[in-house]
């Protein structure tokens, strides 16, 4: 009987915490393009407070992550004076390809906060799969996910973004 008890209790802690991690932002480090500095991912999540965070999953060498990028970029200001949000795109290239992120996005002349993901460590921690790929954060929970991208889809991302 004690035994059945104890096994019950510890089982019931281990399924509270796994729940519990699931609500949880990986503490994965991320390197920002722009200033050369490593953070926490969590922290940006964080930062955003009760505002919207999105986040795009790219790659220098995938024609339709350039693609929809280059569409937020254009519309991107005019969107945040509807309903604030931050954008951050982030980079899975590897450390081969790594090197041409900083060029590639100076080129493209993006506006928002481009980040690196050299060992897929974020990618992973969130179960991406496929790019490009979005990510709708708010309170710190995913609340929306998103894969592939065809010519307008940015359009159903911010109809997404201002219902939240």
């Amino acid at each position: 009987m004690f035994k059945r008890l104890l096994f019950s209790f510890v089982s019931m802690i281990s399924f509270a915490s796994f729940i519990s991690a699931q609500d949880n932002l990986p503490n994965v480090k991320i390197k920002s393009v722009k200033k050369g500095k490593e953070v926490e991912f969590s922290s940006i999540a964080t930062e955003c407070k009760d505002t919207v965070l999105i986040v795009s999953f790219f790659a220098t060498w995938c024609i339709p992550c350039a693609s929809e990028l280059d569409n937020i970029n254009e519309v991107y200001k005019d969107k945040q004076k509807e309903k604030p949000f931050k954008f951050i795109a982030v980079a899975i290239d590897d450390s081969r390809t790594s090197q041409r992120v900083k060029p590639f996005i100076n080129g493209k002349g993006w506006t928002f906060d481009v980040y690196l993901d050299i060992n897929s460590d974020l990618k992973r921690a969130f179960e991406v799969n496929d790019i490009p790929h979005i990510l709708i954060i708010k309170n710190n929970k995913v609340v929306y996910q998103h894969t592939g991208y065809v010519a307008g889809g940015e359009d159903e991302l911010f109809e997404k973004v201002k219902t939240l």
